[in-house]
């Protein structure tokens, strides 16, 4: 028998989920087939989002003339036989996944073909195309960015999977059954289908304590009131970052008792960082020594250094203004139409015009001179916080430089 995830792959845009925005009714990949106008496009997202799964069943529309091209192992050989016996052709639709790794012998052979409309690419990439894929590929396509699967994405994906396939029908599922399955498989969509195909081996009755044994792991609940392991997460950052410290050591210590140091530790490092922050800057390197120790000794000594550090930083003082000045710069990107860097920046003029100043070669290592673009002049990212002495200072040291900084943006 085919595996569940395999004969529950999708076949229609109906069945992929958390993509709405392209394959949603008014997804614009939804829009492309029902006005039957096709272009090029690159899809990026993380492992396991749906890429391949959204090229293929677009891709269904052009059959046969589909092919698939590997950048990372394929050669130009292979792109040119492709075109070679498409030749006739009016459209041929290459599905070229890793499209990052793209040669650049492969790209210049690809482009007049990509420019002329000869050709349309689906490309897959889990990296920023903005970033990785080379520009001239890149104006080429629109770009699309895939949603991260969430919980929710995967629990309804499990009910309609068990409905479709008439999964469970003497002994349903419970929805504490279902969550746990969603919990556990880090919304990955094969690693929840494959476990929700486990469940199917045992007769009677699934209950936690089953279905934990036979998924090889311990449930993520504490005590009979459904409150899952994500909610103690939950929970024990909210503690830290209300400087509750009784608090974050009861969260700690339900924490250890599921005996899993990666993710206590993965918690830790984020409130240092997004909490904690320039408020006390030590907290980080400290977090990242106290996680070593704790995997070092392992349990039941690793308790030691992870209490240590949670007192530490339940009674840090607390800052967020590192994580809200780069989500601020981010979403300048998405609202701002361009992002010209300054010419003296760049540094290229050989004679004439503003140059580059070295700031080493000034007093106290500073020049004032333009760094911004034109269009983000006016803009403000980071607003210092005084909650410790660190980012005070740093505030202070910010608002004088800020005095020299301003000649030219008047």
């Amino acid at each position: 028998m085919q595996p569940l995830a395999y004969r529950v792959r999708p076949t229609s845009f109906m069945d992929v989920v958390g993509q709405n925005h392209l394959v949603g009714p008014e997804g614009v990949i939804t829009k492309m087939i029902s006005h039957n106008q096709f272009f090029s496009l690159i899809l990026y997202g993380e492992p396991g989002c749906g890429k391949t799964t959204i090229a293929s069943i677009l891709a269904s529309h052009f059959e046969p003339n589909v092919y698939e091209f590997n950048a990372s192992v394929d050669t130009k050989d292979k792109l040119k036989e492709i075109f070679q016996s498409t030749a006739y052709y009016s459209d041929t639709f290459v599905i070229i996944d890793e499209i990052h790794r793209m040669k650049k012998d492969i790209q210049d052979y690809l482009l007049p073909y990509l420019e002329s409309g000869k050709v349309t690419i689906i490309g897959l990439t889990t990296e920023n195309p903005y970033i990785s894929v080379n520009p001239a590929i890149r104006s080429r396509c629109h770009i699309y960015q895939m949603h991260p699967i969430t919980k929710d994405d995967i629990i309804l994906l499990l009910k309609r999977t068990i409905e479709k396939e008439g999964l469970f029908k003497d002994n349903p599922l419970s929805d504490e059954i279902i969550d746990f399955v969603a919990d556990k498989s880090g919304c990955e969509i094969r690693t929840a289908l494959n476990m929700l195909e486990s469940l199917t081996l045992l007769d009677g009755e699934v209950t936690l304590t089953k279905a934990s044994d036979i998924l090889g792991k311990r449930p993520l609940k504490l005590d009979d009131k459904g409150i899952s392991y994500y909610d103690i997460l939950s929970a024990f950052q909210k503690s830290i970052r209300g400087s509750d410290v009784d608090a974050s050591l009861h969260y700690l210590a339900r924490l250890i008792k599921l005996e899993d140091i990666d993710i206590i530790c993965r918690r830790l490092t984020v409130i240092a960082y997004e909490d904690i922050g320039l408020a006390n800057p030590s907290c980080g390197p400290k977090v990242i020594a106290a996680c070593q120790a704790a995997k070092n000794l392992g349990f039941p000594e690793a308790r030691i250094p992870l209490a240590a550090i949670t007192i530490d930083l339940a009674l840090s003082p607390k800052s967020n203004s590192a994580e809200a000045s780069i989500d601020k710069a981010l979403d300048d990107l998405d609202k701002v139409a361009s992002f010209e860097i300054p010419k003296h920046i760049l540094n290229r003029e050989i004679k004439g015009g503003a140059n580059y100043k070295y700031p080493h070669d000034y007093p106290d290592d500073f020049i004032s001179q333009q760094y911004l673009p034109d269009t983000l002049l006016s803009h403000i990212y980071y607003e210092g916080k005084e909650t410790g002495k660190y980012e005070k200072a740093l505030k202070d040291r910010n608002q004088y430089l800020k005095k020299f900084l301003t000649d030219f943006k008047k």
